[in-house]
């Protein structure tokens, strides 16, 4: 069984920082893509960061130049530090993982979210 647990969310001032982080654990052999979604209300879970095993990343133009995704493949970790950050970001940020769990077999797992607001 895997499990990926998300932590850093909260409430800051616009123009404020945070950072999120996401730990897997469990039955995992390796990990591969690993990324970050939001979903504010009443509109449709959309990808923020994406980040490749082997470091390459991808952003949503929303927050190309605010935001950066990192991992630490030794923690199994992926964090997400945000800058500058807008009322427009406030959503449940998700954590996503691509984990093979046996060689051979993979799956892709979601974190419970972890609620983001940003006040004006």
């Amino acid at each position: 069984q895997v499990q990926l647990v998300e932590s850093g969310g909260g409430l800051v001032q616009a123009g404020g920082s945070l950072r999120l982080s996401c730990a897997a654990s469990g039955s995992i052999f390796s990990i591969n893509a690993m990324g970050w979604y939001r979903q504010a209300p009443g509109k449709q879970r959309e990808s923020v960061a994406l980040i490749t095993s082997g470091g390459n990343t991808n952003y949503a133009d929303s927050v190309k130049g605010r935001f950066t995704i990192s991992r630490d493949n030794a923690k199994n970790t992926v964090f997400l530090q945000m800058n500058s950050l807008k009322p427009e970001d406030t959503a449940v940020y998700y954590c996503n993982a691509d984990i093979n769990y046996r060689l051979g077999y993979r799956n892709v797992y979601w974190g419970q979210g972890t609620q983001v607001t940003v006040s004006s």
